[in-house]
């Protein structure tokens, strides 16, 4: 029988989860065991899973679970070294020249085990079957605003934290704006036609921000792009790969220019194709933005895990995307599946 074990998230700020009660009981109508882990701050509580009727294990059991359990995680396993024997779903953050990737695919070399890497779950024709990248957008929009209000009071932006819902971020987002007594800035979206995108500029235009919205067409002259310097924000939500143009230079940094706020929604600061090189480093719930220039200032907003600002709206829409290719689980060689870890065996050969 297929074995799915849900791990709890070990990395601080994630409360998030990719398979809810309702589709843990779809899993097990079809056949397929299912083990969620205890978790103190997971955003869905475990008595949800124990009514559907799933076994449950200690926190971060995972290690000692059957050699035939799949793992189920999001983010990143601690970073201890050991050899990974099991297969894993979850972001590895491994496949697009990313330095911290190697460790890893270094880990599943030495222990025989698999990475089917939810970034690279794809359809026949290449899309990716779920995503957070709406509620990524939308978070980092947010957070790049709250960025540039704490630029008008002189500030850095300050700590974020978790949202109940996005009514309460929307609520808190707008007595900010008001508070300054200015008009409402401009802003330009990158990757405007995408998930990611389309959450960044759905945030902006419910807080009265003036959006610009690029996609392929605009960019495809591989620039440079001087339009982008002439907004007040900027929103990366186009991932780096081959071809990908530099959206902002490090020389925009000493040119005239009204742009002070950067959010690299995709976040992709230590890859060999990262389209806003103005900053090599990820930037933290507890210090959300990095500052990159004084005269005048620029401020970096790279948080790589916006979606748990919202668990449980980006928890809920996630595990409704994915719950149909999770069902397909007993069949590892073919379909979404079988192209994940064909990906895998580039890197890490059999």
């Amino acid at each position: 029988m297929t074995h799915l074990w849900v791990r709890a998230e070990q990395r601080p700020n994630e409360d998030r989860v990719g398979l809810t009660p309702e589709g843990a009981k779809a899993l097990l109508s079809g056949g397929i065991k299912v083990t969620v882990e205890e978790s103190a701050v997971r955003a869905i509580p475990l008595q949800g899973y124990i009514d559907a009727g799933c076994e449950i294990a200690p926190e971060n059991s995972w290690p000692t679970a059957p050699a035939d359990a799949i793992i189920f995680g999001l983010k990143e396993l601690p970073e201890d070294g050991t050899p990974l024997p099991h297969r894993h779903i979850m972001f590895g953050h491994a496949f697009k020249g990313q330095h911290s990737g190697k460790a890893l695919l270094d880990r599943f070399k030495a222990g025989g085990g698999s990475l089917y890497d939810l970034e690279y779950l794809v359809d026949e024709a290449g899309r990716r079957v779920a995503a957070f990248g709406y509620w990524a957008g939308y978070a980092g929009a947010a957070v790049t605003l709250k960025s540039w209000c704490a630029q008008r009071r002189n500030e850095i932006c300050g700590p974020v934290g978790v949202y109940s819902n996005k009514d309460a971020l929307l609520a808190e987002l707008g007595a900010e704006l008001d508070a300054l007594k200015q008009d409402r800035p401009s802003a330009i979206v990158i990757g405007a036609l995408g998930r990611v995108g389309t959450g960044a500029a759905d945030l902006c235009e419910a807080m009265g921000v003036r959006v610009t919205k690029w996609d392929m067409a605009e960019t495809a002259s591989g620039g440079p792009f001087p339009e982008i310097l002439e907004h007040d924000l900027f929103l990366n939500c186009i991932f780096a790969r081959p071809g990908t143009p530099i959206f902002v230079p490090q020389e925009a940094l000493s040119t005239t220019r009204k742009l002070t706020a950067i959010g690299d929604v995709a976040c992709d600061p230590d890859s060999d194709y990262n389209p806003v090189p103005v900053y090599n480093q990820a930037t933290t719930w507890e210090a959300p933005a990095l500052r990159v220039a004084q005269d005048p200032v620029m401020d970096v907003m790279a948080i790589d895990n916006l979606p748990s600002m919202l668990p449980l709206e980006s928890s809920q829409d996630y595990a409704e995307q994915l719950l149909p290719s999770l069902l397909t689980l007993s069949d590892l060689t073919t379909g979404v599946w079988g192209r994940a870890e064909a990906t895998f065996r580039e890197f890490v050969p059999a």
